[in-house]
């Protein structure tokens, strides 16, 4: 007998509609779900929600994707890097670019957040924080105008003196 699919391309299991609930069918396709995601950071239970099972059924047939979750990540970099350099060596110049920026994010996690990109764009400066009515009126009273003749008397009431 051939093997009947349901509509989102999985496998549909021999008991299907008999009496008990359906076993899970791993797949490979979902196989390499749990990897993604697990590359991604996501818990156990948002996986298992995404594939429509139970966390313990997530456990019984994808533990080894799970067991390789402290090194998942490194090995989803390895992928990217591996299929930007591929296309870097046939001379796409996008994936040049973003060859460049992921070398640099590499640099940075290597060295520390000390070192920055060499991207050859200057650094962006820190914006000064934007000061309110009542600061903004208070430094305005501390500095007068000393162009007009009142912010020079308020100026030298205040101590500064008269300029010469």
């Amino acid at each position: 007998m051939a093997e009947v699919f349901d509509l989102f391309g999985d496998p549909v299991p021999a008991n299907w509609g008999e009496r008990g609930r359906p076993g899970h069918i791993p797949t490979q396709q979902n196989r390499n779900r749990v990897s993604m995601l697990v590359a991604l950071g996501w818990g156990n239970g948002r996986i298992a929600a995404a594939l429509f099972i139970t966390v313990p059924t997530l456990r019984k047939h994808y533990f080894s994707e799970l067991h390789y979750r402290a090194v998942a990540r490194d090995r989803l970099t390895t992928g990217l890097f591996m299929k930007l350099w591929e296309q870097v060596q046939e001379g796409n110049v996008g994936a040049i670019k973003e060859f460049r920026a992921m070398l640099d994010r590499n640099d940075l996690m290597l060295y520390g957040h000390a070192a920055q990109p060499s991207s050859g764009k200057p650094a962006k400066q820190a914006k000064q924080p934007k000061l309110g009515k009542k600061e903004a009126a208070i430094a305005a009273a501390q500095n007068p105008d000393r162009g007009s003749a009142l912010g020079d008397l308020i100026a030298q009431r205040q101590g500064g003196g008269r300029p010469n």
